[in-house]
């Protein structure tokens, strides 16, 4: 039988940061089936007494296995309290702020809700930027301001460029356009003419037709959009444009959006701003 935890991830801001690492962590643990409960915004010692221990009790309450807390809390009082809980706590706090407050000799500012606010007005101004720009540059949506692009993605429709262009935006800053391929430029044999002039911005997206053929027809079912053997061409016609115009490109079929964004910004060489 498969191992069964009730996870709950705390936290006194977001939960986005403790999400991320429990997710890391768990993901090593293969046919453990987990019950998620995130608790954002658990800033106080009353919070933590009201929103947070019942869901502790209920958990353990319930039979399968002490719960695991995965908790970034910067309030003393409330990691306290979620320590005493009798749940299997990781407190990323403990773990890593108090051993590099030794290490560095400095005390931490204990802010709450630090790394997901927008204390940093330049920074979270270029955020909301490149956003923006990747939304009004999605799919060949605007020709404008192309020249300001980080990276122009191109590919087949329903390749991924549109969730991996706002994956750059949202996590990197990245001013990310995305320009599709179309029957119409393999007839001609060329790139669009709009994108002749950002060569050297391009970078390709290519998918296995099986599984474009999957996608398509969900969105349009038993049309020749869907069909494989036009998936087959397309793709095809795609990668050979690609290569004969020199813009590097992957295979977006078995990646994550997180690695397909991280390997791009490797092969183009783009400086990381992790928000």
């Amino acid at each position: 039988m498969p191992a069964k935890r009730t996870v709950l991830f705390v936290s006194d801001g977001t939960g986005i940061t403790v999400e991320m690492l429990g997710h890391s962590l768990l993901t090593q643990f293969e046919g453990l089936e987990v019950r998620e409960i995130t608790l954002p915004f658990i800033d106080s010692v009353e919070k933590a007494e009201t929103e947070c221990m019942p869901r502790i009790r209920e958990a353990l309450e319930a039979g399968n296995g002490v719960p695991v807390v995965f908790s970034t809390l910067v309030n003393s009082e409330a990691r306290e309290l979620i320590r005493g809980s009798g749940a299997l706590i990781f407190d990323f706090f403990e773990t890593f702020i108090d051993p590099l407050e030794a290490g560095l000799g400095i005390k931490s500012n204990h802010t709450i809700g630090r790394s997901h606010s927008s204390a940093d007005k330049q920074e979270y101004k270029a955020r909301i930027e490149a956003i923006n720009f990747s939304m009004a540059h999605d799919d060949g949506a605007s020709h404008r301001d192309l020249a300001e692009a980080d990276v122009i993605l191109v590919g087949v429709s329903r390749s991924g460029k549109t969730p991996t262009s706002l994956y750059l935006a949202m996590q990197f800053g990245v001013k990310a356009a995305n320009y599709p391929l179309i029957p119409e430029d393999f007839e001609r044999k060329s790139l669009p003419e709009v994108l002749k002039n950002y060569r050297k911005k391009l970078y390709g997206l290519s998918i296995a037709p099986e599984r474009l053929r999957e996608i398509r027809q969900e969105r349009r079912p038993d049309s020749e959009y869907a069909r494989l053997s036009n998936c087959r061409f397309e793709v095809e016609q795609a990668e050979i444009m690609m290569r004969q115009e020199g813009i590097h490109w992957i295979n977006s079929t078995t990646k994550s959006i997180e690695e397909i964004a991280t390997t791009i910004l490797r092969d183009i060489k783009l400086q990381r701003h992790v928000y």
